[in-house]
């Protein structure tokens, strides 16, 4: 069924029910907990936040629109999860996220992004994710269109006698066989495909703000037709950029847009890092003048504004913000009262110790010593790491963050980066074998800088 962006609020009259919003909080955090370790106060407030969000579709229509998402303030240093948190929801939530830097805003005037920008940005975010299910729903139908279109370029359709027909019907049922087999795929053809090279061209908005235009999305498409070009090429190839093609003939672009508003209305997530640094000190001038302005700025999107895009209009009073910072030097009361309003949700994450990182670098999907063994296996070297490895590369991360800057699990990247640049370096060369990183290994490799403080501080 086609939905028309008219019929928006028709269709929203339905309740969303969704198997992955569907998930209680304490699935969330279950969730959570195969990829982050430890801040289980943050994530029950995500957890519980997302629920909200399902819980609302529930509700009568006249109420539904009544209950305003529950914003969060995550407060804790670098490092310790609060972006992974975001995004982590965001993949559960199956929801359009957008991470963004607030310190990239600037007041109106002056020269930098528009804080519009950023629900333009998730739009195009969430357009992208729904025409991309749009293409797994019409894939089996591009393929048998793209078969058609391969047997065309190998066999042209025969304009002469009925018995001449007949025999290039039975030798296109040959080579439509041989395609399926895979027998043709280094056999050449000439293929017609679509000039995407369109002019870009960046402009000042009246507002002093920085944006690039697409000149095709500026004019009709009559105006300026898409202009085609003949390519030689195999038939592996030709039958990729045809099955694109015509995937995107059996897309209806107006429902895929009408779907994208609703997402991202619905159930959009926005997350604002480094809110701390446009947090100014009251009575301050100079700098913090402009902090104020870029609030003032965000305060209509976080509260509920509508937002011109080129989609249409997208309406933020749905979107879930979550906003985070480190708060070392202001905290969240230097915030403007307004914009304080619309956090009402605040948690602080816990800074990680070395066991911590002991378990960030063993029990996580994800998990930093899974991700070099597979990396190395490639080369086919078989990483083994023995326990007191491990725990001499926590020790190690945990010590240079108290001598330097405290950068969170991030110290254990450059630790573990650090410790194996020799062995990546050479593992091309080295063949198949086993190495095993014991204490000693990691004590050889990093002795000297974790010894000497000054040198610490540039390379870990």
């Amino acid at each position: 069924m086609i939905i028309k962006t008219g019929e928006l609020q028709k269709s929203e009259e339905q309740p969303q029910r969704s198997e992955n919003t569907a998930l209680t909080p304490k699935q969330i955090v279950a969730e959570l907990d195969k990829y982050i370790i430890g801040q289980k106060n943050a994530k029950r407030s995500v957890a519980i936040a997302l629920r909200n969000r399902w819980r609302r579709q529930q509700l009568p229509p006249e109420l539904r629109e009544e209950i305003a998402p529950k914003n969060i303030i995550m407060i804790g240093p670098t490092g310790v999860g609060k972006t992974e948190i975001a995004r982590r929801i965001a993949k559960l939530a199956q929801s359009p996220f957008l991470k963004i830097e607030a310190s990239k805003f600037t007041e109106v005037g002056y020269v930098g992004r528009d804080v519009e920008s950023m629900v333009r940005d998730l739009m195009e975010l969430g357009v992208k994710m729904v025409k991309e299910e749009k293409k797994v729903e019409v894939a089996e139908k591009a393929k048998e269109l793209t078969e058609d279109r391969l047997l065309d370029l190998l066999l042209p359709p025969s304009r002469v006698q009925k018995e001449e027909a007949q025999e290039n019907s039975s030798t296109r049922e040959k080579l439509r066989n041989y395609l399926r087999e895979g027998r043709l795929e280094e056999r050449a053809v000439e293929v017609e495909v679509t000039d995407r090279s369109n002019p870009v061209i960046e402009i000042f908005s009246s507002s002093g703000m920085q944006e690039n235009i697409n000149i095709q999305d500026m004019l009709p498409g009559g105006l300026f037709p898409s202009k085609t070009k003949k390519r030689k090429m195999k038939i592996s190839e030709a039958r990729r950029l045809i099955e694109q093609e015509e995937a995107q003939k059996l897309i209806d672009m107006d429902e895929v847009v009408a779907h994208a508003i609703q997402r991202v209305e619905q159930s959009g997530i926005i997350f604002l890092d480094e809110l701390d640094k446009i947090a100014g000190r009251e009575g301050k001038a100079g700098p913090d003048v402009s902090r104020e302005g870029v609030q003032r700025d965000l305060l209509p999107i976080v509260e509920g504004s509508t937002v011109n895009t080129k989609y249409g209009m997208v309406k933020t009073d749905h979107v879930l913000f979550i906003a985070a910072g480190a708060f070392h030097v202001s905290k969240p009361s230097d915030l403007i009262p307004e914009l304080q309003g619309r956090f009402p949700i605040r948690v602080e994450l816990e800074s990680l110790n070395r066991d911590d990182f002991i378990r960030i670098l063993k029990e996580p999907q994800n998990a930093l010593i899974t991700q070099y063994k597979a990396l190395m296996k490639t080369e086919g070297i078989e990483l083994n790491f023995t326990d007191d490895a491990i725990t001499e590369i926590a020790s190690l991360a945990a010590t240079v963050n108290e001598r330097t800057e405290n950068i969170g699990a991030r110290r254990l990247h450059t630790v573990m980066e650090r410790m194996l640049d020799e062995l990546s370096f050479d593992a091309s060369e080295l063949g198949s074998q086993t190495v095993t990183i014991d204490a000693a290994y990691v004590r050889e490799k990093l002795a000297g800088i974790s010894e000497d403080q000054d040198l610490s501080r540039y390379i870990l």
